[in-house]
Formats: structure tokens, sequence, C-alpha cells
């Protein structure tokens, strides 16, 4: 099953970043929570390690409508997109595609949904290079 797709482009990683998270706003996603695996393998495991953000997107009206269809939809909240350093000048950036990871609900409600989002993110994705 495909639940994601990426792609590199030819930008370092925190203007990566930037540019992911301007995209994400432009189609109504807010990023609520950071991972940053970098920081957290050094503070945690003492490892060196490249940069890796995960960054938890939310689009705040189609959350809404999924918890009112599914009350435990939160499990899979919020839309995770991946930046990762390809330590050579270039990053990659991973989007879910959530319609594959949400029709695990079985609730047709949400696959609706789901689309929806989906359609939001890949206008997100295309227009970042």
């Amino acid at each position: 099953m495909k639940y994601s797709y990426s792609k590199n482009i030819q930008s370092d990683f925190n203007d990566s970043e930037a540019k992911v998270r301007e995209s994400l706003a432009e189609v109504g996603f807010g990023v609520l929570t950071e991972i940053n695996m970098q920081v957290a393998f050094k503070q945690k495991l003492n490892l060196d390690y490249k940069n890796y953000k995960i960054l938890g997107a939310c689009n705040p009206q189609l959350a809404h409508r999924a918890l009112d269809s599914e009350s435990l939809i939160g499990i899979l909240m919020p839309c995770n997109i991946l930046v990762i350093d390809n330590e050579d000048g270039s990053t990659k950036i991973v989007f879910p595609d959530a319609e594959s990871l949400l029709e695990i609900t079985g609730n047709q409600q949400v696959v609706f949904l789901a689309k929806e989002v989906d359609k939001l993110l890949k206008k997100a994705f295309d227009s970042i290079e």
C-alpha cells in the first residue's frame, strides 16, 4: 500500500522547512506539532543525526468534521509531513496519502474527508520547488 509521496528539492533544510510550512498555510493547514529527531536523538541517545523533522499539520475545519464522524480518529491525526536533510544541499519532503491511511477506519465519511485532505495536501506539495 502506498501511504506517502515524496520529492527531493534543491534547497537546504531550513529553507525547505519554511517552504513546506508556507505551502501548507496557503491551503489552510497549520503546523500544530513539531518533532525534531536530530535534537531528540542527541538528548536521549547522545547520537548525532541529520536534520529530520516531523511536522504535524492540521486543517481545523476538516479535523473538526473528522472528529464528528469518528470520535477516535484523533489517533491518526494530525497529518505528518517529513522534512529530511539529504546532507548534499537538497532536502526530501514527504507528504501522507490521507485516503490510504484513513481507509483503515472503515468509515466512509472519514474516507470522503480524506479525499478533501489529499486534494489540499497535493496542492501544497506541488507548489514546493
